[in-house]
């Protein structure tokens, strides 16, 4: 597992499950062309996406950003059609980690899409049940609305089974809170109305993750938006605003769908200075 120290805040990245989607639907508008040189395709135009929740430990909490793909929650037709080729290893990264799930302490939702939240619940017979037990589970209030109130098109991405089981661990926030000190969840919207980042900054030290945002290092120019983004305009206006802001902090970007960079810390120009890389492993 890949790690990196940014001030007092250390990040693991756990193995939460992989997936292929249409590259097309991933860039949004941006030619094939252009996004192919940025990030690689297969023979049928689908890139390989990770869903690797962040084990963020800061100042004594063991905290996840984002909870991974789960575990038996999709069927055979989504599975075909998301392309999934490995599901979720989270319990098994934090036992090696000397870790189990009762041991983390808060959980940070960017959002509740399918991707991002079918590894906060798990099935027990015929109901479901919360995960992480002793978490609290920050999201936006927007977010936290839109999951138990979906629209004909959100439908197929927020679940029931994902959100009924953790209500009681729940917390909201309207524009930003902070988590703990130099940590905070601010709202974006954009990919989705709720959507929101986390930005850590201790002194000279910064990492912001944008989440679907920037959902991998080759999403860095601030006009490529996704197809999946229900409001792409807010998308690239909140990008623009917190890419310059990192570049101005030089800080580290961080990523939880990207197949082959877990971070790149950017300089004011945009620059890459450093990269942290995925190790790279057969599927199984």
């Amino acid at each position: 597992m890949e790690t990196l120290q940014i001030g007092r805040a250390k990040l693991t990245w756990l193995r939460g499950g992989v997936n292929l989607l249409d590259g097309g639907a991933m860039f949004g508008v941006v030619p094939k062309a252009l996004w192919s040189r940025k990030y690689p395709h297969d023979d049928k135009n689908r890139i390989e996406l990770r869903t690797d929740p962040i084990l963020l430990q800061l100042d004594g909490k063991q905290i996840l950003i984002d909870s991974g793909m789960g575990n038996d929650k999709l069927t055979e037709k989504q599975l075909r059609n998301f392309g999934v080729l490995e599901q979720s290893h989270v319990r098994k990264s934090l036992k090696q980690l000397g870790l189990t799930p009762d041991d983390i302490d808060i959980i940070l939702m960017t959002h509740l899409h399918f991707d991002h939240a079918c590894g906060l619940t798990e099935k027990n017979g015929e109901e479901y049940q919360s995960i992480f037990r002793q978490a609290t589970i920050y999201t936006s209030k927007i977010e936290w609305h839109e999951i138990q109130h979906p629209n004909i098109r959100s439908v197929n991405t927020y679940w029931e089974m994902n959100w009924k089981p953790i209500v009681n661990q729940v917390k909201t926030f309207e524009e930003t809170i902070e988590i703990l000190p130099g940590l905070k969840m601010i709202h974006t919207g954009g990919h989705s109305d709720g959507h929101a980042i986390i930005i850590f900054e201790e002194g000279e030290h910064c990492f912001i993750h944008m989440a679907d945002l920037m959902p991998t290092n080759g999403h860095q120019n601030k006009l490529w938006a996704l197809a999946y983004d229900d409001y792409p305009v807010t998308s690239v206006h909140e990008k623009e605003k917190w890419m310059k802001y990192g570049c101005d902090k030089h800080a580290w970007y961080t990523f939880y769908h990207d197949a082959y960079y877990r971070a790149m810390q950017l300089d004011e120009n945009g620059d890459r200075k450093q990269v942290l890389k995925r190790e790279r492993y057969e599927y199984k």
